[in-house]
């Protein structure tokens, strides 16, 4: 089969051209676009609960990872008209649009759909929307853990512990999974009042940890500042911000995902290949434990937010 080579099927009812099947998007592992897709498949059954209603933000790889990169929100002007496309204000984009036309995955031949663009990464915000496309508040609390060289995961990992300490004392329950890069990333089931209210409770957790140990946690943006410490990134709750999405792979030498993990595995963590997992491992994980993020999305894990932390 040659790498340009289209071929039709069908996907629950969809018909859908997947082209460029052979060609390799890991170079470092020989990972190609048909392996790309066959993840996807075999991991959408945990992976689309935490798409469904959520606008999607692709980054699309058609070179593969040592190639230019694009981010791309507005579909319009070629997805299939069975795709759900959801219109997001935009105020402010670097393209001058004040509104895009977002997918939202609902199903599998839109996942398949969306695969085969080569968008290897899948980035969702931390609200939904209804059925007629208006936003509802966020739903989910998220910190990103990203280390400053030399420090890795392993260090994520030891704040991650204190952070899950003052949140629980807050009442709210706490999932982690790692980024698929060089971090960890913690997610909180919530009920707010407003669309400001987790960013404003997340920036004074990460402010008041970086106050007590302020050789090991960080909370301002400033990159000069991050060396050997850990950035809690609280600005990944702003309603204009996106996360990479639970399951989704991610551009990096290896086809590593990012991957929801135990607090067992966090608290034993000690060499940043613990929590390094690339997409057959990840399959093999689901297999044999189920989905670790399940509870995330339950309103019966869903807690209402203190108005800052400690205030419970």
């Amino acid at each position: 089969m040659s790498p340009d080579t289209v071929v039709t099927t069908q996907v629950q009812g969809r018909r859908l051209k997947l082209s460029n099947l052979e060609k390799v998007l890991y170079p470092q592992e020989g990972f190609t676009k048909a392996e790309v897709l066959d993840y996807y498949v075999r991991i959408a059954p945990v992976l689309l609960p935490y798409l469904r209603a959520r606008p999607l933000t692709l980054r699309r790889y058609p070179d593969g990872v040592d190639a230019a990169s694009f981010f791309e929100k507005d579909v319009s002007r070629h997805a299939p008209a069975w795709v759900r496309t959801v219109r997001v204000p935009t105020p402010g984009s670097g393209k001058g649009a004040e509104a895009a036309d977002f997918a939202v995955i609902e199903d599998l031949p839109t996942l398949v759909w969306v695969a085969n663009l080569a968008s290897l990464e899948l980035h969702v915000p931390q609200w939904t929307v209804g059925p007629r496309g208006a936003r509802r508040d966020p739903d989910l609390l998220v910190f990103d853990l990203d280390p400053g060289a030399p420090a890795t995961v392993v260090e994520c990992c030891r704040v991650a512990e204190r952070l899950r300490e003052l949140l629980t004392a807050d009442g709210l329950s706490v999932w982690p999974k790692t980024s698929g890069s060089k971090g960890l990333q913690l997610y909180v089931p919530v009920a707010v009042p407003g669309p400001e209210r987790t960013s404003e409770y997340a920036r004074a957790a990460a402010e008041l940890l970086a106050r007590q140990t302020p050789r090991q946690v960080v909370a301002t943006m400033a990159k000069q500042a991050r060396h050997g410490k850990v950035f809690i990134d609280w600005s990944q709750n702003n309603p204009k911000k996106t996360t990479v999405a639970p399951y989704s792979l991610r551009a990096r030498p290896r086809p590593t995902v990012s991957t929801p993990v135990t607090w067992a595995e966090v608290v034993d963590c000690a060499g940043p290949e613990d929590l390094v997992f690339t997409a057959p491992r990840v399959l093999e994980r689901v297999e044999e434990f189920g989905d670790l993020f399940d509870g995330v999305l339950s309103d019966a894990t869903r807690e209402r937010l203190p108005a800052r932390p400690g205030a419970v």
